[in-house]
């Protein structure tokens, strides 16, 4: 099983001008709420660990997480308002955050005891690593699984949630050491380490223990490496209408693919050469590129991709 830690919300998007002010559309989102949906709808049996609002955006959210299949044991419900992530949409339809509402951080120690024992493999990712209470749960959780357990991480920032982005370099060193498998954007790159070139970034946290580094490159599609080996995939051509959920559809087509291939261990993703690195990337890649043709985080189920 795996569990997916962070934040779940309602991201607001832009509907369109009236005549008095501008209509909105919200949808259920989160980076982490993404991947959860994602790996449910490649067949992977998914929980998600996050704080959701006993508000109506709450109880809406909770209704899509169950017509997914989501494991619901590990939610905690609050009080608290949902936090909605208002998205504008550039000319390519990249999008840009602003965030409001609490709900996404209320996740205390106390929630660590619903997480099924039959866990082995915690993804975390975006801003719940950097805001308390959540954050300081979920780097509990990391230090006592890290030896049990894989462990995959991706930064996700969001500045406009913690603008100091010595924070963020914080934590990732912090993560790094205690990692099996680490995604980042060369976006998210740019802001940590600008000028550093990927190559040189991913040497250094593979000595410091990570498995398997993967940058993500947008329409470049994405790089790996490990200790020994290097591979990189093409992302496919297609009519782009928005990249929200791209990075989220990767990450949980990544890692169903090294469940479908038995290799959701540390050891064995630091093994990987190069031709089964591809072949994961590719997957990947692919299932991104579905998500970035449709509307919003719309992530693809596993009859939409070929035998991985």
């Amino acid at each position: 099983m795996f569990v997916v830690c962070g934040e779940a919300l309602m991201d607001v998007f832009d509907g369109g001008q009236t005549a008095t002010g501008n209509t909105l559309n919200a949808v259920v989102g989160g980076s982490p709420f993404n991947v959860a949906v994602g790996l449910s709808r490649l067949n992977q049996q998914a929980a998600l660990l996050a704080s959701v609002s006993t508000d109506f955006l709450g109880e809406r959210l909770i209704k899509a997480l169950k017509q997914e299949g989501v494991v619901l044991d590990t939610v905690v419900r609050t009080p608290a308002p949902t936090t909605l992530g208002l998205v504008g949409l550039d000319s390519h339809g990249v999008p840009a955050y602003s965030f409001i509402g609490t709900s996404d951080r209320q996740v205390t120690r106390d929630a660590l005891q619903k997480i099924p024992a039959a866990a082995r493999v915690f993804h975390f990712g975006s801003y719940a690593m950097v805001v308390d209470p959540i954050a300081a749960t979920l780097r509990e959780l990391v230090q006592a699984r890290t030896g049990d357990a894989l462990i995959s991480y991706d930064p996700n920032i969001r500045l406009n949630i913690e603008p100091n982005i010595g924070r963020w370099r914080e934590i990732l060193g912090w993560m790094v050491p205690r990692t099996h498998l680490l995604k980042v954007s060369d976006e998210d790159l740019s802001h940590l380490y600008p000028g550093a070139a990927p190559e040189s970034l991913a040497a250094g946290w593979l000595q410091q223990g990570v498995g398997m580094v993967v940058v993500t490159r947008g329409a470049r599609g994405a790089i790996a490496f490990t200790a020994k080996s290097s591979a990189e995939a093409a992302s496919p051509p297609i009519t782009v209408v928005d990249t929200v959920g791209a990075g989220d559809t990767l990450q949980a087509a990544l890692l169903t693919w090294l469940a479908e291939h038995d290799s959701l261990r540390p050891a064995a993703i630091a093994a990987l050469s190069s031709e089964p690195m591809k072949k994961a990337l590719v997957f990947a890649t692919q299932a991104a590129a579905i998500t970035c043709s449709r509307r919003g985080a719309d992530l693809p189920r596993r009859a939409e991709l070929p035998p991985a």
